[in-house]
């Protein structure tokens, strides 16, 4: 792998104009480094009352297999996906095998060796995960997929570099970059009630179910919303319960 190329990355997305750009000079550095295969995936905090996100549903950018996308969701491969549990605890880049083998005693054991053989058929032979953390810990990662390839620590260290830089240049040039850097104040702690409506929010709910449920006024529940998003910094509730999970306020 020429390292000299991912330095040079790391300067040529800084002066990216738009999102697309940026997409495109990573993709042809990965491509140019041997990797088939990658995606760019937001972290969601997994919501016990809804569904998980598709990967797919949340990725900044990527290419797979065709048909891989369509396989992983038929099949629910999101529940069980070895890497996906591995990146929920990892501090550091990993290749696919040390999942793996973190859990080769697991329940789902048969099902994620039948995942692995399913991939390998579609081309993902072995591949690589660099997380992405924030202050308050895993904001994305980039996972990198193809034919087996042996990366240096240099080379790992630089990914994970590309990884990190991409990931904020396509946020900055979204407009997005701000609100995963809010901070919540750490003196305007939410109450029970501000707690208690902001998880029936996350599960879907209306004001006006929300007020039938807690017994009050629909009237009281937007002036507890509106506590809500002031305290959040929030622009509108989706914002808030988008924020609350990214501050673990609610899991």
């Amino acid at each position: 792998m020429n390292i000299n190329l991912l330095i040079q990355l790391l300067v040529i997305l800084e002066e990216c104009p738009n999102p697309e750009a940026v997409v495109t000079e990573v993709e042809q550095i990965l491509h140019g480094c041997g990797f088939e295969y990658y995606g760019l995936l937001r972290h969601v905090p997994r919501n016990p009352v809804q569904h998980d996100p598709e990967l797919w549903a949340v990725a900044l950018a990527g290419r797979w297999p065709e048909q891989w996308p369509e396989i992983y969701a038929a099949k629910k491969y999101a529940l069980i996906d070895p890497m996906v549990r591995y990146l929920a605890h990892a501090q550091r880049p990993f290749r696919w095998r040390e999942a793996m083998v973190a859990f080769h005693k697991d329940a789902h054991q048969r099902r994620m060796e039948q995942m692995m053989v399913d991939a390998f058929g579609h081309g993902m032979e072995d591949g690589y995960i660099f997380p992405i953390h924030g202050r308050n810990g895993i904001l994305a990662s980039l996972s990198l997929a193809g034919k087996p390839i042996e990366l240096s620590p240099v080379e790992i260290a630089l990914l994970e570099a590309v990884a990190r830089k991409a990931f904020w240049r396509l946020l900055d040039l979204k407009g997005e970059a701000p609100a995963l850097e809010t901070v919540v104040p750490a003196d305007t702690p939410l109450t029970r009630r501000e707690m208690e409506i902001l998880h029936y929010l996350a599960e879907g709910m209306t004001s006006m179910e929300i007020s039938k449920l807690l017994k009050i006024s629909n009237h009281t529940v937007d002036w507890y919303m509106n506590g809500l998003q002031g305290k959040l910094k929030a622009k509108n509730r989706q914002q808030a319960v988008a924020l609350a999970f990214r501050h673990r306020l609610i899991s």
